[in-house]
């Protein structure tokens, strides 16, 4: 029995509190650690490498675990998996709050990526099963707009929780919502699977394990060294197991992610435009928060209000970016938007220095807000547009994976070029290294700009409601 008009708003309303939220919660723990790290080491003891772990084992789990995550939700159930995920994050995080030392605080930051991974690409799955084609823009737009509030304002979150109650709180937030969401995710959303009916456990095992050696590299290259053994058997080894799943899947009867969709040119351009934005995106917050903090002098929460003009915008550009899509195709807004971005970090490095005024900066942050809010919502959509409907789960899951893979490679570029040219001897040092690797960033982000511009441009386009789109993989 199909559903009217009325119902199938009401579940796409819900479809879109609950994606959203959770996406939130995924999103926010990239970064909330990152303030707190002084008052955890103060309670639980643990030297550099111990806090680097803590936020590390978070981004590494959900990095390398994002396409198994797709594809056990294409196989036993989206709903059934999002529930499964975002009960793990939820009870993880109840075990960082309540761990009695470092160990198992790592150990409980690991568990809730694996929570994140799970659940995170199913989020956009359920969300584009349940929303209209003609609504989807909009509907990404929002996801897009929550989700980039979240990676960005996670330094101000983790530091005024910190500041004003305790570390505790920056883990014990995601209990209440995640009891909230699970019996809501239950009741409400529909379920759906993947076109496959086996899973592909070797394919999944050299992608899982390639990636571990790729993003576990990144990570450690700048505190390691990048001629250390560990790191360079990462790098090396991590994409020979790459280049063996991409032969093995053009073989396989069951691809885990089928080859097939990088003929796509919509697919491949979308996700090479993600991973160089976020390779600048990342780097350039994860600088630019230290600064205000070491150069301008700034508590970390007013560092967090001060990065406001960047972190709040998208809340402002996305929705309004997710509409125009839906009009005019998500191509030219992606690109409009990384100019911005590209524009807004290129500012940055042009103005900083010791004796910057804050007001000075925010034009740049602002335009960079805007750039970054224009590119999450149709980003989004694109990529759901340039597969077919039953492979949108692993088509997420292949653009987060690329994504957090972008994150944690824009921190360890721009940070080794930050090493090299600086330091954190003085203000002066840390200038001459933000500098530089901001420009870094820009060149990131432009290039992310020219490869959005090889997108088709009606690729997510709705020209009439109920329109059938081409086919995506041929487009």
């Amino acid at each position: 029995m199909q559903e009217g008009p009325a119902a199938r708003r009401d579940t796409a309303t819900w479809a879109l509190i609950i994606a959203s939220a959770a996406g939130f919660m995924a999103a926010l723990d990239n970064l909330v650690v990152t303030t707190a790290l002084p008052s955890i080491r103060a309670d639980l003891g643990g030297g550099l490498g111990d806090l680097e772990w803590t936020v590390s084992a978070y981004t590494l789990t959900f990095a390398v675990l994002l396409m198994l995550g797709a594809a056990l939700g294409d196989r036993f159930g989206r709903r059934l998996l999002f529930a499964v995920g975002l009960g793990i994050f939820t009870v993880a995080s109840a075990g960082a709050a309540l761990a009695p030392g470092m160990e198992a605080l790592i150990a409980a930051r690991a568990v809730q990526g694996l929570g994140a991974a799970i659940m995170m690409p199913l989020t956009l799955t359920l969300l584009s099963a349940a929303v209209a084609p003609e609504r989807r823009g909009f509907a990404f737009g929002v996801w897009g707009a929550v989700n980039g509030l979240a990676v960005a304002a996670g330094p101000l979150i983790g530091g005024t929780l910190t500041e004003h109650i305790s570390w505790q709180w920056i883990f014990w937030i995601n209990v209440p919502l995640g009891a909230v969401l699970l019996p809501l995710a239950v009741l409400r959303l529909n379920e759906s699977r993947g076109p496959y009916p086996r899973l592909d456990l070797l394919g999944t095992a050299f992608v899982s394990l390639g990636m571990f050696g790729i993003v576990y590299a990144l990570i450690r290259g700048n505190s390691d060294g990048w001629s250390s053994a560990a790191v360079l058997a990462g790098l090396i080894g991590g994409t020979a197991l790459i280049a063996v799943f991409i032969a093995y899947e053009r073989r396989t009867a069951n691809p885990m992610l089928p080859m097939r969709l990088f003929r796509s040119r919509a697919f491949s351009a979308v996700n090479a435009a993600s991973l160089f934005m976020f390779v600048g995106m990342f780097g350039s917050i994860f600088l630019l928060s230290q600064f205000l903090q070491d150069v301008g002098g700034y508590s970390p929460m007013e560092a967090g209000v001060r990065m406001l003009p960047w972190t709040a915008m998208p809340m402002i550009a996305a929705p309004i970016a997710g509409a125009l899509s839906d009009r005019f195709g998500g191509q030219p807004v992606v690109v409009t938007g990384l100019v911005f971005q590209a524009t807004g970090v290129a500012l940055l490095a042009l103005v900083v220095s010791t004796d910057v005024s804050y007001p000075q900066l925010v034009p740049s942050l602002v335009i960079s807000g805007l750039g970054m809010g224009f590119f999450f919502a149709p980003t989004a959509n694109l990529v759901m547009s340039s597969v077919r409907p039953e492979e949108q789960g692993i088509a997420s899951g292949a653009n987060n994976a690329l994504r957090e893979v972008g994150g944690a490679l824009g921190v360890a570029t721009m940070s080794a070029v930050f090493s090299a040219q600086g330091g954190y001897l003085s203000a002066q040092q840390f200038v001459d290294g933000l500098t530089p690797a901001l420009w870094v960033g820009t060149l990131a982000v432009l290039l992310a700009a020219v490869a959005a511009a090889l997108v088709p441009r009606q690729t997510g386009r709705i020209r009439e409601k109920g329109a059938e789109r081409p086919d995506p993989v041929t487009a």
